[in-house]
């Protein structure tokens, strides 16, 4: 009777096949990436093709450090791994291990030792990257004299100011002539004098760009006092020049944009600022006027006649006080007298005597009380109501009802 066998027999048994066979451990595939997906978990899955078959790849994230470029569809790679069966769906599938653009590989590891080189001397350093300026009079341009890339960026610098001059240097962007060329244009603009240089070419394979890519190049642009704007194929590409540069544009167009100000926003800001600085003028002089009319109105407090009026006012309305102080104390004082000239009739000897009394006084003015104060024979002044008597005494007697 004949054996039957389970699916995972069956896979378990081809996959053990396919571990055997040593090729298939340690193989280099080459084809079109097709069906490429970034998967969440850091694995690439992807299929490659030829013009008669197809084979499924996965990369996984632990083997991601074997790619050092971004897997796009329909790009020609080598790929180097091992061909194993995934048992549960019994399909077999390249894992790989490594991938390098075909045809491109030998660059690319060049390119990633230059980088290296350079950025390890500092020329990819922030610190030595120059300011572009934001307003320039002069643009100088070191590309192929024909092509989109210059054309681009004399349309749109013109567009943006028509008053920068353009200078172009009309380089050789390609081929084993380039780099001398490019390094040539950048030293005519310096000898020139432009505000700001743009270095720069379409887009086109690695072989194409490859001058920009050349050390001679690179140190040109590091030596270079003039800012330098890089503006190489398209924004996916990357070359040496990019890094170096002041400033790396993703294309000549957008290296134009950054290299010249647009004049009407420039002009719109200049009629902002002129609207702002008139606003503020007016509340300057406003608030000018307000203080000089605050010091009119001081001035007029303060000044000599204004001073002299309020002085003069003071001194009636002391005057008036005074009088009317004086007035109150002669009124008290008055007053007063009066009590006291009441009082004084009271007391006064001239009241006494009207009424019939006298007084006597001595020689001397003193004004006898008693008996004892005289003696017979002294001469004594009687002071009755109309007049005065010169008395002798002759006779002097103690009364007992006086005492």
């Amino acid at each position: 009777m004949q054996n039957v066998y389970t699916v995972a027999q069956i896979n378990s048994y081809i996959k053990n096949m396919f571990t055997q066979d040593y090729m298939l451990q340690s193989i280099m595939v080459k084809g079109e990436v097709s069906n490429c997906k970034y998967h969440s978990s850091g694995h690439i899955y992807f299929t490659l093709k030829d013009a008669k078959g197809t084979i499924a790849c996965v990369m996984f994230a632990s083997s991601r450090s074997g790619l050092n470029f971004k897997l796009q569809e329909g790009q020609q790679v080598v790929v180097g791994g091992s061909v194993d069966v995934y048992e549960r769906d019994g399909k077999y599938q390249l894992y790989a291990r490594q991938i390098r653009l075909d045809g491109a590989g030998a660059l690319y590891e060049k390119f990633e030792r230059l980088k290296q080189d350079l950025e390890e001397r500092g020329m990819f350093s922030a610190q030595y990257k120059q300011p572009i300026p934001r307003y320039i009079h002069r643009l100088g341009v070191v590309t192929a004299a024909t092509g989109a890339a210059v054309r681009d960026i004399i349309n749109i610098a013109g567009r943006r100011n028509p008053y920068v001059q353009i200078i172009l240097y009309p380089a050789i962007v390609q081929g084993e002539a380039a780099p001398e060329s490019i390094v040539n244009g950048i030293h005519a603009m310096e000898h020139v004098g432009v505000d700001t240089i743009i270095v720069g070419r379409g887009g086109g394979s690695i072989e194409d760009l490859w001058a920009f890519n050349e050390e001679v190049v690179a140190q040109a642009i590091f030596d270079s006092p003039i800012p330098i704007i890089s503006a190489v194929g398209h924004e996916t590409d990357t070359t040496i020049a990019d890094f170096v540069a002041d400033l790396r544009a993703p294309t000549p167009s957008a290296a134009a944009e950054l290299a010249v100000y647009d004049i009407e926003q420039l002009q719109d800001k200049l009629a902002e600022y002129a609207y702002t600085m008139q606003h503020m003028c007016r509340r300057v002089i406003r608030h000018y006027r307000q203080e000089v009319e605050q010091y009119s109105v001081s001035m007029r407090h303060l000044s000599p006649l204004n001073t002299i009026r309020t002085r003069r006012t003071q001194a009636m309305s002391l005057e008036e006080r005074l009088q009317n102080l004086m007035a109150g104390r002669l009124r008290d004082s008055r007053h007063r007298f009066a009590i006291y000239v009441e009082r004084m009739k009271g007391l006064s000897p001239l009241d006494k005597l009207n009424q019939g009394y006298a007084y006597a006084a001595d020689d001397q003015g003193r004004t006898l009380s008693s008996i004892g104060q005289v003696s017979v024979g002294d001469l004594m002044t009687v002071y009755v109501k109309d007049g005065r008597l010169r008395a002798k005494i002759t006779d002097k007697r103690q009364e007992e009802n006086f005492s």
